[in-house]
């Protein structure tokens, strides 16, 4: 027999409260106990993602940046 929605929802609900701050406390461990070699591998792959994308024409020339500040530091008409 299938549970209403509402009760489904409850209990998906109250289960992903309780699973939280055990997922938590399982990411905590992890990172407690990641070795520096296990550290760099992973900060390695994620920065070769970056180089794994074309990057368009545009942001070979400018990160955006100066456009950025200069629409930052535009003054409101008085």
């Amino acid at each position: 027999m299938a549970h209403p929605p509402a009760t489904a929802a409850s209990s998906w609900l109250k289960q992903w409260r309780a699973a939280g701050p055990a997922l938590e406390e399982v990411r905590r461990r992890e990172l407690r106990e990641l070795r520096d070699d296990e550290a760099l591998a992973a900060a390695e792959a994620l920065l070769s993602l970056a180089a794994s994308s074309p990057l368009p024409e545009e942001r070979r020339v400018s990160s955006g940046l100066v456009a950025q500040q200069a629409l930052l530091h535009r003054r409101r008409p008085r």
